[in-house]
């Protein structure tokens, strides 16, 4: 029941960085609705505004403080009352937030979202109340979320924070050592999802591939967590993310083979290919390691897409090392791909390394791997001329009398999307498409 008066506050969730925020902002939303606040999309209609950020490198830094900052001059040109600051700057900046940044009246940090409503109602009584303590969360009875209306694609965390201690990595001082959440809880929330229009769940985690050994006798068991998933009515598409490639096994490649709801899409970060940079970044594994088991999954499921992560300018890169990068991607082709070049961040083993390398030649390294990956996505695009994909059409643009929508070998936001025309139905459906054309990341067709 909502309190006297409550009903009157407008609240807005900005949500910066990875798709983690986007499950942590939802889960907040629910709290604030049944808090008796009222949710809207645009910041400027709202008196409260939540800005969950993200801090894992430098530039998303800025953005995140950028966008902090922007949402402190509603107060003179809006509605703004409140401006609360939630997510991973907060675990790692507390202070630098509290005491530079006045236009923040409250903060929670990643481990203490769930008190999100305690923070805004303290904010709006005058209480700069700062709840970041320690990062690690459980997500095991916390199952509703609230999702906007018209979402028919959400992702579900299986897992949180990570173990592996990358070099270049701050995530598990923003969010904790690896833990597994129990295949019920996952369950019930996708059952839940599926209730408010969602036919495709996107399943997260640091580190994937290792769900379930921390809670399950030491056992891999993400292969069984997909079949369980596929169980759930209604839940079409199952899409895995951040699968760490020392723990990918021949039974969760089976899995892909064989479970019709499992997209044929494989989201693995390699960050390099080259053995001494790996071991530099205290990567499992070594590049024949990679090869072997991209060319055993590539045979086993037909038409895979696999997408990877690499960073360009690590610590020590050589000339030599990035010709062999180059080599690496021509000669494996992969799908989908994207480049990020080193950041260097506060208190990790790799800002202490020598041969620190200057931001214009990563930026050039990153430039040329990506105009390699444009022809080769290109290419492997054009595979799809001709014949039928199943299609999930998310929206209608209008401008130019399509649909829009994705296909299993494309995940939301990050890869390319379908344009599909002679569609009279509904949003959230999957159609059959025949494919007329193809782009450098995009495709176009005719529904069947």
């Amino acid at each position: 029941m909502a309190e006297t008066g409550i009903s009157r506050e407008k609240v807005a969730i900005v949500t910066l960085g990875c798709e983690k925020n986007l499950v942590d902002s939802d889960m907040m939303a629910h709290l604030i609705d049944e808090r008796g606040y009222e949710l809207v999309d645009d910041p400027n209609e709202a008196t409260v505004v939540i800005v969950n950020t993200c801090g894992f490198i430098d530039a998303a830094k800025e953005e995140s403080v950028n966008k902090i900052l922007e949402m402190g001059e509603l107060k003179e040109t809006g509605k703004l009352k409140s401006l609360v600051v939630a997510g991973c700057l907060t675990q790692r900046y507390k202070e630098d937030i509290l005491n530079e940044i006045k236009e923040v009246d409250g903060i929670v940090g990643t481990g203490d979202f769930m008190s999100i409503t305690k923070v805004i109602d303290d904010s709006l009584i005058g209480k700069r109340t700062a709840l970041v303590g320690n990062p690690i969360f459980t997500y095991e009875e916390v199952v509703k979320r609230k999702v906007k209306e018209g979402t028919f694609s959400a992702y579900i965390k299986i897992a949180e924070g990570c173990d592996n201690a990358c070099t270049f990595c701050s995530i598990p001082m923003m969010r904790g050592a690896f833990r597994s959440r129990t295949m019920e809880s996952i369950i019930e929330e996708a059952r839940h999802l599926v209730a408010q229009g969602v036919v495709e769940v996107s399943l997260i985690a640091q580190d994937s591939t290792n769900y379930g050994t921390d809670i399950y006798d030491g056992k891999l068991m993400l292969p069984e967590l997909l079949r369980k998933l596929s169980e759930v009515d209604g839940l079409e598409w199952i899409r895995l993310h951040y699968a760490y490639p020392g723990f990918f096994t021949d039974e969760l490649i089976e899995e892909f083979a064989n479970n019709p709801k499992v997209c044929k899409y494989i989201d693995m970060p390699l960050q390099h290919s080259e053995d001494a940079i790996l071991k530099r970044m205290r990567r499992p594994g070594r590049q024949r390691d990679i090869r072997e088991l991209v060319a055993k999954i590539r045979a086993q499921v037909p038409d895979v897409a696999v997408r990877t992560s690499l960073i360009v300018g690590f610590p020590g890169e050589t000339e030599e090392d990035f010709a062999n990068l180059q080599a690496f991607v021509k000669d494996i082709r992969f799908d989908r791909l994207g480049v990020f070049t080193y950041s260097k961040e506060d208190d990790t083993p790799a800002s202490r390394l020598p041969d620190q390398i200057d931001e214009e030649t990563m930026e050039k390294r990153s430039n040329i791997i990506m105009e390699m990956q444009r022809e080769i996505a290109s290419e492997r695009n054009g595979r799809f001329v001709g014949r039928e994909l199943d299609v999930l059409i998310e929206r209608y643009d209008g401008r130019n009398d399509v649909f829009v929508g994705r296909s299993q070998y494309d995940a939301p936001e990050i890869d390319g999307e379908v344009f599909v025309s002679g569609y009279k139905g509904e949003l959230g459906k999957i159609v059959k498409v025949r494919i007329t054309h193809s782009y450098e990341y995009d495709l176009a067709g005719e529904v069947i």
